[in-house]
Protein backbone atom coordinates (compact mmCIF):
# COMPACT_ATOMS: atom_id res chain seq x y z
CA UNK A 1 0.00 0.00 0.00
CA UNK A 2 2.81 2.44 0.86
CA UNK A 3 5.54 3.50 3.24
CA UNK A 4 6.94 6.35 5.32
CA UNK A 5 10.71 6.69 5.02
CA UNK A 6 12.79 8.78 7.40
CA UNK A 7 15.47 10.24 5.16
CA UNK A 8 16.88 12.08 8.15
CA UNK A 9 16.35 12.23 11.91
CA UNK A 10 18.40 15.30 12.86
CA UNK A 11 16.95 17.94 15.11
CA UNK A 12 18.37 21.25 16.32
CA UNK A 13 21.22 23.18 14.80
CA UNK A 14 24.29 21.30 16.02
CA UNK A 15 23.16 17.85 14.93
CA UNK A 16 22.17 19.35 11.58
CA UNK A 17 25.38 21.37 11.09
CA UNK A 18 27.61 18.41 11.90
CA UNK A 19 25.28 15.97 10.11
CA UNK A 20 25.52 13.57 13.04
CA UNK A 21 22.11 12.56 11.75
CA UNK A 22 20.90 13.53 8.29
CA UNK A 23 18.39 16.39 8.01
CA UNK A 24 16.66 15.23 4.83
CA UNK A 25 13.01 15.05 5.89
CA UNK A 26 10.36 12.34 5.57
CA UNK A 27 9.14 10.76 2.32
CA UNK A 28 5.62 9.32 2.14
CA UNK A 29 4.47 6.99 -0.61
CA UNK A 30 0.84 5.92 -0.60
CA UNK A 31 -0.72 4.10 -3.53
CA UNK A 32 0.35 6.23 -6.52
CA UNK A 33 1.20 9.43 -4.60
CA UNK A 34 4.57 10.68 -3.32
CA UNK A 35 5.17 13.61 -0.99
CA UNK A 36 8.06 14.83 1.11
CA UNK A 37 7.77 16.60 4.46
CA UNK A 38 10.34 19.17 5.60
CA UNK A 39 13.16 18.74 3.07
CA UNK A 40 16.06 20.05 5.14
CA UNK A 41 19.73 20.27 4.12
CA UNK A 42 20.81 17.21 2.15
CA UNK A 43 17.33 16.11 1.12
CA UNK A 44 18.10 15.85 -2.59
CA UNK A 45 21.29 13.90 -1.92
CA UNK A 46 19.62 11.44 0.45
CA UNK A 47 16.81 10.81 -2.06
CA UNK A 48 19.33 9.91 -4.73
CA UNK A 49 21.38 7.71 -2.38
CA UNK A 50 18.35 5.96 -0.92
CA UNK A 51 17.97 2.22 -1.54
CA UNK A 52 15.79 1.83 -3.46
CA UNK A 53 16.33 5.28 -4.95
CA UNK A 54 13.62 7.88 -4.44
CA UNK A 55 13.08 9.99 -7.54
CA UNK A 56 12.30 13.64 -6.63
CA UNK A 57 10.80 14.18 -10.10
CA UNK A 58 8.06 11.71 -9.06
CA UNK A 59 6.92 13.96 -6.21
CA UNK A 60 3.31 15.09 -6.24
CA UNK A 61 3.75 17.48 -3.35
CA UNK A 62 6.01 19.03 -0.73
CA UNK A 63 4.80 19.87 2.77
CA UNK A 64 6.74 22.38 4.85
CA UNK A 65 5.63 22.49 8.49
CA UNK A 66 7.67 25.64 9.13
CA UNK A 67 10.48 27.72 7.72
CA UNK A 68 13.38 26.93 10.07
CA UNK A 69 16.51 25.94 8.19
CA UNK A 70 16.71 22.34 9.40
CA UNK A 71 13.28 21.82 7.84
CA UNK A 72 13.50 23.92 4.67
CA UNK A 73 17.16 23.96 3.63
CA UNK A 74 16.52 21.98 0.43
CA UNK A 75 12.98 23.09 -0.34
CA UNK A 76 14.01 25.21 -3.31
CA UNK A 77 16.07 22.48 -4.94
CA UNK A 78 13.27 19.97 -4.30
CA UNK A 79 10.83 22.29 -6.08
CA UNK A 80 13.30 22.38 -8.98
CA UNK A 81 13.54 18.59 -8.93
CA UNK A 82 9.78 18.01 -8.66
CA UNK A 83 9.15 20.25 -11.68
CA UNK A 84 12.25 19.09 -13.59
CA UNK A 85 13.77 22.53 -13.54
CA UNK A 86 10.46 24.23 -14.21
CA UNK A 87 9.97 22.53 -17.57
CA UNK A 88 7.06 20.50 -16.16
CA UNK A 89 4.53 22.56 -14.22
CA UNK A 90 3.49 20.00 -11.64
CA UNK A 91 3.12 19.36 -7.96
CA UNK A 92 1.75 21.29 -5.01
CA UNK A 93 3.74 22.99 -2.25
CA UNK A 94 1.96 23.25 1.12
CA UNK A 95 3.51 25.71 3.55
CA UNK A 96 2.82 28.37 6.18
CA UNK A 97 2.16 31.87 4.88
CA UNK A 98 5.30 33.30 6.53
CA UNK A 99 7.49 31.02 4.38
CA UNK A 100 6.77 33.17 1.31
CA UNK A 101 7.55 36.84 0.67
CA UNK A 102 9.64 39.08 2.90
CA UNK A 103 11.77 36.91 5.19
CA UNK A 104 10.38 33.85 3.42
CA UNK A 105 12.37 30.86 2.21
CA UNK A 106 11.07 30.29 -1.35
CA UNK A 107 13.03 31.87 -4.19
CA UNK A 108 10.83 34.23 -6.19
CA UNK A 109 11.74 32.69 -9.54
CA UNK A 110 10.33 29.33 -8.39
CA UNK A 111 6.87 30.64 -7.59
CA UNK A 112 5.50 29.66 -11.02
CA UNK A 113 7.16 26.24 -11.22
CA UNK A 114 4.64 24.08 -9.26
CA UNK A 115 0.96 23.87 -10.12
CA UNK A 116 0.25 25.90 -7.01
CA UNK A 117 1.28 26.94 -3.53
CA UNK A 118 -1.22 26.28 -0.75
CA UNK A 119 -1.01 28.05 2.60
CA UNK A 120 -1.56 25.90 5.67
CA UNK A 121 -4.11 26.98 8.26
CA UNK A 122 -5.31 25.46 11.50
CA UNK A 123 -8.25 23.05 11.17
CA UNK A 124 -7.94 22.80 7.39
CA UNK A 125 -7.99 19.68 5.24
CA UNK A 126 -6.24 18.84 2.00
CA UNK A 127 -6.17 16.17 -0.66
CA UNK A 128 -3.26 15.49 -2.98
CA UNK A 129 -3.57 12.43 -5.16
CA UNK A 130 -4.33 9.49 -2.88
CA UNK A 131 -3.24 11.27 0.30
CA UNK A 132 -5.68 13.09 2.55
CA UNK A 133 -4.30 15.13 5.43
CA UNK A 134 -5.33 17.86 7.83
CA UNK A 135 -3.55 20.55 9.82
CA UNK A 136 -5.60 20.17 13.00
CA UNK A 137 -3.51 22.35 15.27
CA UNK A 138 -1.05 25.23 15.12
CA UNK A 139 1.97 24.40 17.24
CA UNK A 140 3.68 26.54 19.85
CA UNK A 141 6.92 27.53 18.14
CA UNK A 142 8.69 30.81 17.33
CA UNK A 143 7.44 30.74 13.70
CA UNK A 144 4.17 29.62 12.15
CA UNK A 145 4.19 25.83 12.50
CA UNK A 146 1.60 23.08 12.03
CA UNK A 147 1.15 19.47 12.96
CA UNK A 148 -0.19 17.05 10.36
CA UNK A 149 -2.71 14.22 10.48
CA UNK A 150 -2.76 11.73 7.60
CA UNK A 151 -5.80 9.57 6.88
CA UNK A 152 -4.79 6.30 5.29
CA UNK A 153 -7.06 3.28 4.96
CA UNK A 154 -7.89 2.17 8.52
CA UNK A 155 -4.84 4.04 9.82
CA UNK A 156 -4.47 7.61 11.12
CA UNK A 157 -0.84 8.73 11.25
CA UNK A 158 -0.16 12.00 13.04
CA UNK A 159 3.06 13.96 12.70
CA UNK A 160 3.64 16.42 15.55
CA UNK A 161 6.33 18.77 14.30
CA UNK A 162 8.38 21.20 16.41
CA UNK A 163 6.37 22.51 19.33
CA UNK A 164 6.31 23.23 23.02
CA UNK A 165 4.08 20.93 25.04
CA UNK A 166 0.48 22.03 25.65
CA UNK A 167 -2.54 19.98 26.69
CA UNK A 168 -4.55 20.49 23.49
CA UNK A 169 -2.12 18.17 21.70
CA UNK A 170 -3.69 15.24 23.58
CA UNK A 171 -7.24 16.21 22.61
CA UNK A 172 -6.45 16.82 18.94
CA UNK A 173 -4.41 13.67 18.27
CA UNK A 174 -6.22 11.21 20.57
CA UNK A 175 -7.62 9.18 17.63
CA UNK A 176 -4.18 8.52 16.10
CA UNK A 177 -3.11 4.96 15.38
CA UNK A 178 0.49 6.10 14.95
CA UNK A 179 2.13 9.27 16.21
CA UNK A 180 5.44 10.64 14.98
CA UNK A 181 6.94 13.14 17.41
CA UNK A 182 9.82 15.58 16.95
CA UNK A 183 11.79 15.24 20.19
CA UNK A 184 14.85 17.48 20.49
CA UNK A 185 15.71 17.36 24.20
CA UNK A 186 16.48 14.58 26.64
CA UNK A 187 15.45 16.81 29.56
CA UNK A 188 12.86 19.58 29.73
CA UNK A 189 13.89 23.07 28.57
CA UNK A 190 11.39 25.75 29.56
CA UNK A 191 13.24 28.40 27.58
CA UNK A 192 13.00 26.70 24.17
CA UNK A 193 9.79 25.60 22.43
CA UNK A 194 10.67 21.99 21.63
CA UNK A 195 9.48 18.72 23.13
CA UNK A 196 11.60 16.81 25.62
CA UNK A 197 11.60 13.04 25.95
CA UNK A 198 9.47 13.18 29.11
CA UNK A 199 6.89 15.35 27.35
CA UNK A 200 6.83 13.02 24.35
CA UNK A 201 6.26 10.02 26.61
CA UNK A 202 3.49 11.91 28.40
CA UNK A 203 1.77 12.43 25.04
CA UNK A 204 2.19 8.77 24.12
CA UNK A 205 0.89 7.51 27.46
CA UNK A 206 -2.22 9.70 27.26
CA UNK A 207 -3.04 9.10 23.59
CA UNK A 208 -2.13 5.39 23.66
CA UNK A 209 -1.49 4.95 19.93
CA UNK A 210 -0.65 1.55 18.51
CA UNK A 211 2.82 2.84 17.66
CA UNK A 212 4.90 5.85 18.74
CA UNK A 213 7.87 6.95 16.65
CA UNK A 214 10.35 9.55 17.87
CA UNK A 215 12.59 11.55 15.53
CA UNK A 216 14.32 14.94 15.10
CA UNK A 217 16.88 14.40 17.84
CA UNK A 218 19.15 16.99 19.40
CA UNK A 219 22.57 16.39 20.93
CA UNK A 220 21.26 15.47 24.36
CA UNK A 221 19.16 12.61 22.95
CA UNK A 222 22.08 11.30 20.89
CA UNK A 223 24.41 11.41 23.89
CA UNK A 224 21.89 9.37 25.88
CA UNK A 225 21.96 6.74 23.07
CA UNK A 226 18.54 6.31 21.46
CA UNK A 227 18.75 2.50 21.28
CA UNK A 228 19.39 2.36 25.05
CA UNK A 229 16.49 4.71 25.75
CA UNK A 230 14.21 2.67 23.49
CA UNK A 231 14.87 -0.58 25.31
CA UNK A 232 14.47 1.07 28.71
CA UNK A 233 11.13 2.65 27.78
CA UNK A 234 9.78 -0.58 26.28
CA UNK A 235 10.69 -2.44 29.44
CA UNK A 236 9.44 0.07 31.99
CA UNK A 237 6.46 1.71 30.31
CA UNK A 238 5.24 -1.03 27.96
CA UNK A 239 4.91 1.45 25.09
CA UNK A 240 5.38 0.30 21.49
CA UNK A 241 8.00 2.91 20.76
CA UNK A 242 10.65 3.35 18.09
CA UNK A 243 13.50 5.84 18.04
CA UNK A 244 13.80 6.37 14.29
CA UNK A 245 17.15 6.20 12.52
CA UNK A 246 18.24 7.55 9.15
CA UNK A 247 16.66 5.33 6.52
CA UNK A 248 14.04 3.86 8.89
CA UNK A 249 11.07 2.63 6.90
CA UNK A 250 7.50 2.32 8.23
CA UNK A 251 4.99 0.35 6.16
CA UNK A 252 1.56 1.84 5.67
Amino acid sequence: MGFIKFLGTAGARFVMIRQLRFSAGIWINYKSTNIIIDPGPGSLLRCNLSKPKLDPSSLDGIILTHKHLDHCGDINVMIEAMTEGGFKKRGVVFLPSDAVGDDGVIFKYLMNFPEKFVFLKESDQFLIGDIKFTTPLRNKHPVETYGLKFYFENNIVSFISDTDYFDKIIEIYKDSDTIILNVVFYQNRDDIEHLSLDEALKIAEKIKPKKTILTHFGMSILKAKPYVLEEKIKKNLKIDIKFAYDGFNLDI
